[in-house]
């Protein structure tokens, strides 16, 4: 069967959906399409779920650490109690979804998606055709080159897991590797991560990283950095894992081995080349109205597209409200990545938003870096948490923040304050002016700066 429409949207999560419903909202005939169940990453399989878990793994950290300090037993996790309560939230997404779209009027197609020409779609037996596309199917974990790859389990697995392995061993040490150890540490998992680099979480100051590395390892995580995964048997029920570093090498068993080496875009299979779509290794190659530079037809938003956005939900959100408005109103609106606050959900967590220092020292900036362990403040002494900083890097010519970044339990709400004074070019002198509520983290800021 042919259909015609004014947009054709690939994806329904953070960078389709926006798009898809001020389209729509506009008189447009919009049509949206998922081979997964409607919802996207972070509703189903990402952020949602995943800090659900972080929050009773908190819960259980927060007890041990006032273990003689008021607190006499410490709780544990169940984890079937726990993941009954995850999908709770996550179980009635995809249908909440798709009835939202029927109720917008947005026509929706479950199945793979593949180009057969510039402007037209197969999706199973349909052939779609529209004269504006977008792209906006999100990503996947990159193929890594290890004999028996295919006996990895991936995070949307590990959020679906009905019981959790007693060890456990994660490939790769980026984010995804972290918050899901703190996570299994805390339930009583043996864990193990393997990172083939000399620092994990790269993106992030390195002592900052450090502490964290230190409370990973108080709690019971075994980190093996240098090491290359080298191959994966499958021996019965359980897993060998081998790894190298160096001359040395590394044996590992365990119950399940997790891909958390990072991930790519997920565009391999739409056929890109029939529509003249060009991509590059980080998505697909768009202009700064985020529209394909070889089909104008096209436009692309989230982890789809070749950006400077991180890959984070806010960010393939705010994308997707630009592609809508150059739809509606022709190429006018630029996304601004000048704020892009971003969280690591480990346990204490790790944020961070601006510059690093070797950023500002790259740029050639007249800047100083405010760094301060702040454990033994009354914030963080109080639930005695040992492992907290800030490093605050300042324009000395302007007085305003270039970059902030923080560890410690509240460093997720606090990292939001700073992301505000450099959006709207606030100085240190304006933020020592604001009267917060007092005893709240937001109140130790003055001090920070």
């Amino acid at each position: 069967m042919q259909k015609k429409f004014d947009l054709i949207v690939i994806g329904t999560g953070s960078a389709g959906t926006a798009a898809a419903m001020k389209c729509k909202k506009a008189g447009w005939e919009v049509a949206i399409i998922d081979s997964r169940p409607f919802g996207g990453t972070c509703a189903l399989r990402g952020c949602d779920p995943k800090k659900i878990l972080v929050g009773a793994a908190s819960i259980i950290d927060g007890a041990d650490r006032m273990k003689g300090k008021g607190i006499i037993e410490a709780p544990a996790i169940d984890w079937d109690e726990l993941m009954e309560f995850k999908r709770t939230f996550t179980e009635p997404v995809p249908e909440n979804r798709l009835k939202g779209f029927q109720k917008a009027g947005i026509v929706t197609f479950h199945g793979e998606a593949s180009f057969i020409s510039e402007d037209k779609i197969q999706v199973g037996a349909d052939e779609l055709s529209s004269e504006k596309i977008l792209i906006a199917n999100g990503a996947k974990p990159v193929s890594l080159p290890i004999n028996g790859a295919e006996h990895l389990t991936m995070s949307d697995e590990f959020l679906e897991l009905d019981k959790l392995p007693a060890r456990l061993v994660f490939v790769g040490g980026g984010y995804i590797s972290f918050e899901f150890a703190h996570i299994a540490a805390r339930a009583g998992s043996e864990v193990h991560i393997i990172h083939r680099g000399e620092r994990p979480l790269e993106s992030f100051e390195s002592d900052l990283v450090d502490l964290l590395l230190e409370r990973s390892k108080e709690i019971g995580i075994h980190i093996h950095l240098n090491t290359e995964v080298k191959s994966i048997e499958k021996i019965g029920p359980s897993f060998k894992v081998i790894g190298e570093n160096g001359t040395e090498s590394l044996e590992l068993d365990c119950d399940l081995v997790l891909h958390g080496a990072g991930r790519v875009p997920n565009i391999d299979n739409i056929q890109l080349e029939k529509a003249n779509v060009e991509r590059g290794s980080e998505g697909i190659t768009v202009n700064e109205y985020l529209q394909s530079v070889s089909n104008p037809r096209v436009y692309a938003a989230g982890d789809a597209a070749a950006t400077e956005g991180l890959p984070l939900t806010p960010i393939a959100s705010m994308e997707s409200h630009v592609v809508a408005s150059n739809l509606l109103k022709g190429n006018q609106k630029t996304p601004s990545y000048k704020v892009m606050p971003t969280v690591v959900f480990t346990i204490p967590k790790l944020a961070a938003v601006g510059m690093s220092e070797d950023q500002a020292k790259e740029k050639d900036y007249n800047y100083k870096v405010l760094q301060k362990d702040i454990s033994s403040w009354y914030t963080y002494k109080r639930t005695n948490e040992k492992h907290a900083m800030v490093k605050i890097i300042i324009d000395e010519d302007s007085d305003q923040i270039l970059g902030a970044h923080l560890i410690g339990q509240e460093a997720d709400e606090l990292i939001n304050h700073f992301a505000l004074a450099i959006q709207f070019n606030l100085t240190t002198y304006d933020l020592k002016q604001m009267i917060f509520a007092y005893p709240t983290a937001a109140s130790d800021i003055a001090s920070m700066l």
